[in-house]
């Protein structure tokens, strides 16, 4: 795609690794973590469309949907096995992938993937009704508002004008992802998919997230061959943000293992 911002933070040129970030964020904050990794391997990662530096998205032919199209960009980066990260909705995306093409993955970081479909949640459904609501009435910034309350812990009406139009844009990208996170439209969970990925993976959550983050994992770790898990003390679902040093740690520990 043209005007996709893209990122890389050098380090071991045998050991490439890419790195998907969360909705209504940027690639940006894999900075601090590539930091703390000090080189272990050679990051890259992207702004996804409608994110950060790149351009808004503007479906292509034969891109039915959002997160179908950032996975298309996603691959793109990919010419050789290699260590995958990935965030929230990025991490459900790393796992789309790894189902796809396991023979291209030589390590899987989930941290905190919202495939809602493994473990079907009635507060989730529930937030899901208020922001249909509100954007059913035409208002974006509630429905953003909604969505930041239980995913993003911040308060839209404090922030500035330019950063509350940007993710009264996103919030529509946000509802387009729905069919695909909560009726597995991609079919990532499809039988014997997670099992045919034999690199190890990594799921990393935070303690303080909502419940459905750890039946997400629960139900994930219970099909995958090699799988390992982490909680962070004190943190949220905006783990990377908060508390980069303790994920990258724990990223670094997964590295060591593939």
């Amino acid at each position: 795609m043209s005007g996709l911002h893209k990122r890389h933070w050098a380090g071991d040129p045998d050991r490439p690794a890419l790195a998907l970030h969360c909705m209504m964020a940027s690639g940006s904050y894999w900075g601090s973590i590539a930091a703390a990794l000090d080189g272990a391997v050679d990051l890259q990662g992207f702004d996804m469309p409608g994110h950060g530096r790149s351009d808004d998205w503007a479906p292509q032919d034969g891109d039915p949907d959002y997160h179908t199209a950032v996975t298309r960009i996603a691959a793109s980066f990919i010419d050789r096995p290699l260590d995958l990260i990935g965030h929230s909705i990025g991490a459900t995306i790393a796992l789309r992938i790894a189902v796809a093409a396991p023979e291209a993955i030589r390590s899987l970081t989930l941290i905190e993937p919202v495939l809602f479909a493994a473990a079907p949640d009635a507060a989730e459904d529930d937030l899901n009704a208020r922001m249909q609501a509100a954007l059913d009435a035409g208002d974006d910034l509630a429905a953003a508002q909604a969505f930041l309350s239980v995913w993003g812990n911040q308060d839209v009406a404090a922030l500035p004008p330019a950063a509350q139009a940007a993710l009264v844009r996103q919030i529509r990208l946000v509802v387009d992802t729905g069919p695909t996170l909560h009726q597995d439209r991609a079919n990532i969970l499809r039988d014997g998919g997670l099992e045919a990925i034999d690199a190890p993976v990594l799921l990393i959550s935070g303690q303080d997230s909502p419940p459905v983050i750890g039946a997400i994992a629960d139900a994930l770790a219970a099909r995958l061959p090699d799988v390992g898990r982490a909680q962070v003390p004190g943190a949220g679902h905006m783990l990377p943000i908060t508390h980069p040093d303790q994920v990258a740690g724990l990223i670094a520990v997964n590295l060591e293992r593939a």
